[in-house]
């Protein structure tokens, strides 16, 4: 699908697993120090991208593209819920590293990335979609419908439970 910009968005395929890890590595690393050495990560994230890539997996990914140079990447992952009785759609959406590079932000590729998912996520009827936004990004998200939950908890792992005496 191109637009007047001459952008067009498709569907990503394994192929496109090496030019994916190296935006996820300027993703992260533009927000947090990157502790692994470059190298290393594009040789194991381009090993776990490529077969999530594939056909039949749980994972999409779409790709920004103008003319031939991929530009920005929105990953979103279906994920099942347990069967239930009641009227609820039994599966999730997440949206995970929607990544525009810098000098092609604010020319609304972000926002068709993440219609694409929403499309998805429709098509599937998944019940909600989740995501951790950057601060940047934060009102993209809320131009989308998102919104902040009090009904949900989060535990990270690398921190010992705090336990009621």
């Amino acid at each position: 699908m191109h637009d007047a910009s001459g952008v067009s968005i498709r569907l990503a395929g394994p192929d496109d697993a090496p030019v994916l890890a190296r935006l996820r590595y300027e993703f992260r690393a533009s927000h947090d120090l990157a502790i692994e050495p470059e190298a290393e990560f594009f040789e194991r994230c381009t090993a776990w991208m490529t077969p999530r890539l594939m056909p039949g997996s749980s994972w999409r990914c779409w790709v920004a593209e103008d003319g031939t140079q991929v530009i920005a990447t929105a990953w979103l992952q279906l994920i099942d819920k347990l069967p239930n009785p009641v009227d609820e759609a039994e599966s999730h959406g997440y949206i995970s590293s929607l990544y525009v590079v810098p000098a092609r932000r604010d020319a609304g590729i972000g926002s068709r990335l993440l219609e694409e998912c929403l499309r998805e996520c429709a098509a599937a009827e998944v019940d909600a979609v989740i995501l951790w936004p950057t601060p940047r990004s934060r009102r993209l998200y809320e131009r989308f419908g998102f919104v902040v939950r009090d009904d949900v908890l989060e535990r990270r792992m690398s921190q010992p439970p705090l336990h009621a005496a």
